[in-house]
C-alpha cells in the first residue's frame, strides 16, 4: 500500500470541513495464498467423497460424520485459524471460510459441525493466558479436542449481559453452577469455553470466561435438541454441578473479561458462519440449475422458460454478492481491522438472508419434488433457517450496523453544506421554524 493510500486510510482533508478530518473506512484487500487454494481444493474433495453420498443418511439419523471430520484433521484444517507457534498453519479466517463454504455446499451442517471448533477455541485465541494457549491451542490444531461454545442460556439469548449461570470465587478457583442452552457440539467437545457471573453487581465487568473440559467432575449434558434443521450436529443443553475449575481455568487469567472476550470471539467467528451461509446458497443453486436442466414440462427443460431464468440469475447475484462480503469481511479480520465489527455483522446478515432466501427458491424450482425429504433440496431449506439465529440474530445484526453509523455520522457533517436548509415564517410568531 503506497502512502497516498495510507494517507486515505487516515483521512483526507475537505475544503468544507475546515480543519476536520473525514475518516475514510479501511478498503478490503482479498488475496489467497497457494496454501488456501489448495486447502479449499481439498475441502471439496472431503465433500465429494464423504458429504454429498452421506449427508441425507446422517441428517435423518441425526449422527455425525465422523469420516468426514477425521478427513480434515488429515488434512490439516483444524489449525487453520491457530498460529504456527501453536500447532496451526495461521491461515486465518480467510482459510477458514474457505473450508467451511465447500463443506456447507455438499452439507450445510457439517459446515457448522467443522466452524464451530473455531468458535470454541478463538476465545483462547483472543483472551486466553501464554500457558492457557500453549495447553489447549496445539490439541485443537492437531484434531485431538473438539471444542464448544457455551455463552446462550434459557433466558439469555440475544442479551449475553443478562446471563444467570454463576461462578463463585472458592480457594484455589471456582465452582461454576447453573445451565447452558444450545451449546452446539457440546456433547462432542473436549474443551467448552463457558460464560458465567463472577459479579453480578458490576454491569461492565459481571461476566468472565472460563476453559472447562468434559472431565470436569460436575459438567454433563442434560439432553440433547432435536432440531428442524442442522441435524448431524449435536446441539446439547449442557449442566455445571459446582464444577470447580482452577483458578488456571478463568480465560486470560483476569475476572471480568468475558463479554469483552465473547464480542471479540463473535467478531472473527460470524465470517465463518456467513461462508456457511455462502455455501448453502451456492450449493442450493447448484442443485436447482442442475434439476431445471433435467425436468421437463410443455416438451422442454424448465430451465428454458424466462421465469426460472430470472429466479436463478437472483440466486446467482446474490450468492456471489453475499461471498465477496464474507471474504472481505474475512481480509479485514486477517489484518485485525477495526472495521471487522461492521463487517462482521454486515457479512453474516446479508449471507444468511442470502442462504434462506435462495434455498426457499431453489425448493420452489424443484416444485412438489421440492417438498418431499427424499430429495436433497429440503434438507437445504430446513437446514438455512438456523443461520438466520444463532451467534447474532440478524436483527441484532442490524442493530450493529446502525450503531455503528451512528457513530460515524459525525464523518458525514460536510454534506449539510449541500442539503437546504428550510424556514417556514409562522402567524402570529416573531420567530421562524427551521428544519435544522
Amino acid at each position: 500500500m503506497g502512502p497516498c493510500s495510507q494517507g486515505f486510510r487516515r483521512g483526507w482533508q475537505n475544503p468544507f470541513l475546515g480543519n476536520r478530518l473525514h475518516t475514510m473506512p479501511e478498503l478490503p484487500k482479498i488475496e489467497f495464498t497457494e496454501a488456501q487454494l489448495k486447502l479449499r481444493d481439498a475441502a471439496r474433495e472431503i465433500a465429494i467423497q464423504h458429504l454429498l453420498p452421506n449427508a441425507g443418511k446422517h441428517d435423518k439419523d441425526g449422527t455425525f460424520n465422523e469420516a468426514a471430520f477425521q478427513a480434515a484433521v488429515d488434512a490439516g484444517m483444524l489449525g487453520v485459524w491457530i498460529p504456527e507457534e501453536y500447532g496451526g498453519s495461521n491461515l486465518g479466517i480467510t482459510a477458514l471460510s474457505m473450508i467451511v463454504e465447500e463443506f456447507s455446499k455438499a452439507d450445510p451442517a457439517f459446515g457448522v459441525a467443522f466452524a464451530v471448533n473455531a468458535l470454541g477455541s478463538i476465545p483462547i485465541l483472543v483472551g486466553g493466558t501464554p500457558d492457557q494457549k500453549a495447553k489447549y491451542l496445539p490439541r485443537v490444531a492437531a484434531g485431538k479436542a473438539a471444542c464448544a461454545f457455551a455463552l446462550s442460556e434459557k433466558f439469555a439469548g440475544s442479551d449475553a449481559g443478562g446471563l444467570s449461570v454463576r461462578a463463585e470465587k472458592v480457594d484455589g478457583g471456582y465452582r461454576i453452577n447453573g445451565e447452558k442452552k444450545w451449546t452446539t457440539n457440546g456433547s462432542r467437545a473436549d474443551i467448552i469455553t463457558v460464560f458465567a457471573v463472577t459479579d453480578p453487581t458490576s454491569k461492565s465487568r459481571r461476566i468472565s470466561a472460563f476453559i472447562c473440559e468434559k472431565t470436569d467432575e460436575g459438567f454433563h449434558i442434560i439432553k440433547e435438541e432435536d432440531k428442524m434443521g442442522i441435524r448431524q450436529v449435536p446441539v446439547s443443553e449442557t449442566g455445571y454441578d459446582n464444577v470447580f475449575l482452577p483458578d488456571d481455568r478463568l480465560l486470560g487469567g483476569t475476572p471480568g473479561l468475558g463479554f469483552k472476550h465473547s464480542m471479540m470471539t463473535l467478531d472473527l467467528a460470524r465470517p465463518g458462519v456467513a461462508a456457511q451461509a455462502v455455501g448453502t446458497a451456492a450449493g442450493a443453486l447448484e442443485y436447482a440449475v442442475t434439476y431445471a436442466a433435467r425436468r421437463k414440462q410443455f416438451g422442454q427443460p424448465i430451465i428454458s422458460f424466462q421465469m426460472i431464468q430470472s429466479m436463478l440469475a437472483d440466486m446467482a447475484m446474490q450468492t456471489e454478492a453475499a461471498r465477496w462480503l464474507v471474504y472481505a469481511t474475512a481480509a479485514l479480520a486477517d489484518r485485525g481491522s477495526r472495521d471487522t465489527t461492521r463487517y462482521a455483522a454486515m457479512c453474516k446478515c446479508f449471507a444468511t438472508d442470502t442462504a434462506v432466501k435462495v434455498a426457499t427458491d431453489a425448493v420452489q424450482v424443484f416444485g412438489g419434488y421440492g417438498f418431499m425429504e427424499d430429495y436433497p433440496i429440503a434438507k437445504f431449506y430446513r437446514d438455512s433457517k438456523i443461520l438466520q439465529i444463532y451467534e447474532g440474530t440478524n436483527q441484532v445484526q442490524r442493530m450493529v450496523i446502525a450503531r455503528n453509523l451512528i457513530k460515524e455520522a459525525k464523518n458525514f457533517d460536510y454534506l449539510n453544506n449541500f442539503i437546504p436548509t428550510e424556514t417556514q415564517r409562522t402567524f402570529g410568531l416573531e420567530h421562524e421554524i427551521a428544519n435544522t
